[in-house]
């Protein structure tokens, strides 16, 4: 399953480009512009089973760096500082992951 399966390509390039240079990137502002905050839980679930590519059941820190190049292969990878601010934000029972549960709640907030 691709993205564009779930989400218009229109959006996710309007997304990625608004999070373009380095330390921009904004959780809350990139899921409403790529479209994922109106879509059904069912949909938010297959986005985050695109987006955990070992397919551990959580997004860790790695493929948490990796997010944007999941919309587009051509995105770039977030900063350590935003990887690490997207962690905290998403990991709210602080096992150093974020779980389908917690991904939900993220795109929701």
């Amino acid at each position: 399953m691709a993205m564009t399966d779930i989400l218009s390509a229109k959006d996710i390039e309007a997304a990625l480009t608004s999070c373009k240079a380095a330390d921009s990137f904004n959780y809350k502002s990139f899921f409403s512009k790529v479209g994922l905050k109106g879509k059904s839980t069912d949909q938010v679930k297959k986005v985050f089973g695109i987006l955990d590519q070992d397919k551990s059941g959580f997004i860790e820190e790695d493929e948490l760096q990796l997010f944007l190049q999941n919309f587009s292969s051509t995105a770039r990878a977030l900063t350590a500082a935003e990887t690490k601010a997207f962690m905290a934000e998403g990991d709210t029972d602080g096992d150093g992951k974020i779980g389908v549960d917690e991904f939900q709640a993220l795109v929701k907030a």
